[in-house]
């Protein structure tokens, strides 16, 4: 992989709450817009916007299946900003809205274990 590629998907990682436009993106890697658009495309084969939306979202469900966390707060640690452009994003990617896998995720965990119940 292009190291400029490979350093850009460690920052996407690193700062997914943060604003990541394209333009500084690029400007980080010494490349124009258009020049760090088509290489970020060719070695990942899709764009820089939606590898970072997977990115977050793939957060956004391990946050809700394994915390305790609001689904308010896990919206804002990976970058959304916006509660219905959130659950729209998260239900194109994942199938539910986040609420609904919070709810399978807690009654899950509340149920015993079926080695703890076998005596």
């Amino acid at each position: 992989m292009d190291p400029r590629v490979a350093w850009t998907v460690d920052q996407m990682q690193r700062q997914m709450a943060d604003s990541l436009p394209l333009a500084a993106l690029a400007r980080s890697v010494n490349l124009s817009v258009s020049r760090f658009a088509h290489l970020f495309r060719r070695e990942m084969g899709i764009s820089p916007a939606r590898h970072l939306r997977a990115i977050r979202l793939a957060r956004a469900r391990v946050l809700l299946e394994r915390s305790f966390l609001s689904v308010h707060d896990v919206m804002r640690l990976v970058g959304y900003h916006d509660p219905s452009h959130f659950a729209r994003d998260f239900r194109r990617v994942h199938g539910t809205s986040p609420m609904s896998l919070r709810g399978a995720s807690m009654m899950n965990s509340r149920q015993p274990s079926m080695t703890a119940t076998r005596r």
